[in-house]
């Protein structure tokens, strides 16, 4: 069947341009997820709002549309990036105004406001006033115009924000606030690593099996062949220390930026990235479609022996396994998109997705190679370097696919564009399963 890259596991919007997740919280019985959105254009161009969507189950989606438009003085020319905080039967959520003034200005040492605004909602959908908090006044002196995507959090009954920021010397960093009722803000201090790039974005503060960590999208990180890879990055410090330390990234893969973490109801840390980078050197045909980008999978964060932070897709979207077909080493089998592959490898694995998409591990070296400029829209070649890895889940969508590497300690995630969603997959060092899969469902309100 001819493929039109309409996503059936990874959320995309029906046109326009989608980016951060945002908000994310398990409030009154439901997931929400809410997402920075340009409605107007498939290239980000034109309103910069926030969209909304709610599940009980991460797997049956209600979007609800545009909750947040940039329709006051201090976000005029955007609702940009935050957080959200479920605080007695209310949703609280913070995110930055962008205000760009008239002038000569250069945007980084003038011109922009960056003010943070409070929120709130009982149902998830209809807001309140908007209420702004901080401006640029209230951040150190050393600060650029740059300091946005506030994530707010309660702990040991006083709350905290963290901000990513940019110096006025080009270094990026995160700045941490507390307040004792959310509205009234002090500056506690700042998070800073020496050779780490020129701006720190989206900043997400949490704990997790004893452990505090700092996840970060850092701009201007020196690139390598296994660290760096992209335009721009995202990872986390370990913070245990009160300094950054051992920065490790999330995803090796082409397309994953600005993640955001939660947690559920039954205390699992769950992750949700944007699988999409700004400023890319390659493309994505869904632009002549009238839409551009997704969000990934939910994940679930772990804890491995070592102190890193292990990622598999979350349990719940087992549940859309249909047919399973036992693979190994040496078979080519038909397969339609999507479908899950998991199972044991070897040093020596290799799959191939007809025409499309090669994988590959050998010495510690995992790599992940398009096959035509078509099916990568540009996209070239992927590395992580992983040792002793015996397993590999894959998600593939219809136009996206997340490889999931020994237990989730490496996961790769990158749009893919084949012509078709009927495609032939061949393997060799591998023994394991293969799962046709149905979409979640997802029901658009307008």
């Amino acid at each position: 069947m001819k493929n039109d890259y309409r996503q059936k596991l990874h959320f995309e919007p029906k046109s326009g341009w989608i980016n951060d997740p945002n908000g994310l919280c398990f409030f009154r019985g439901a997931y929400h997820v809410y997402y920075q959105y340009s409605p107007d254009s498939a290239l980000g161009e034109g309103r910069k709002c926030w969209g909304h969507m709610e599940s009980p189950d991460l797997i049956h989606w209600r979007v609800t549309g545009i909750v947040l438009f940039p329709d006051s003085p201090d976000d005029r020319d955007g609702v940009f990036s935050g957080s959200g905080l479920v605080k007695d039967d209310r949703l609280y959520l913070f995110y930055t105004g962008n205000v760009m003034e008239e002038g000569e200005h250069d945007y980084t040492t003038s011109g922009r406001g960056a003010n943070v605004i409070l929120v709130t909602t009982e149902d998830g959908r209809k807001m309140s006033g908007k209420k702004t908090l901080l401006r640029n006044c209230d951040y150190p002196d050393d600060c650029s115009c740059h300091v946005r995507d506030p994530k707010v959090w309660e702990e040991n009954g006083r709350y905290f924000m963290v901000l990513g920021a940019r110096t006025l010397d080009g270094r990026g960093c995160v700045l941490k606030y507390v307040s004792e009722d959310m509205e009234h803000w002090e500056y506690f201090g700042r998070y800073f690593c020496e050779d780490m790039g020129y701006m720190w974005e989206c900043p997400d503060e949490f704990t997790l099996g004893g452990h505090r960590f700092l996840s970060v999208s850092p701009q201007g990180l020196a690139h390598g062949k296994y660290t760096a890879q992209n335009v721009y990055s995202s990872g986390y410090f370990d913070i245990d220390g009160g300094v950054p330390a051992g920065f490790e990234e999330w995803d090796k893969g082409f397309d994953f930026y600005a993640p955001q973490t939660f947690a559920a109801p039954d205390g699992r840390r769950i992750l949700i990235g944007w699988e999409g980078i700004g400023d890319i050197p390659y493309s994505n045909p869904t632009v002549k479609l009238g839409r551009q980008h997704c969000l990934t999978l939910p994940r679930e964060l772990s804890l491995s022996e070592d102190g890193k932070l292990r990622q598999l897709p979350v349990r719940e979207l087992e549940k859309l396994r249909k047919q399973s077909t036992p693979v190994k080493s040496g078979d080519s089998v038909g397969t339609r998109l999507p479908f899950e592959l998991e199972g044991s490898i070897c040093d020596g694995f290799s799959a191939e997705i007809g025409g499309v998409l090669r994988l590959d591990y050998r010495g510690d070296e995992f790599s992940l190679e398009f096959l035509s400029e078509s099916a990568g829209g540009g996209r070239t070649v992927r590395y992580a370097l992983i040792k002793d890895c015996r397993d590999i889940r894959m998600i593939a969508d219809t136009s996206s696919a997340e490889i999931y590497l020994g237990g989730g300690r490496a996961v790769m995630s990158a749009r893919m564009y084949p012509d078709d969603t009927e495609v032939t997959l061949s393997v060799s060092g591998y023994d394991g399963r293969l799962y046709q899969l149905d979409g979640m469902e997802i029901v658009f309100d307008k």
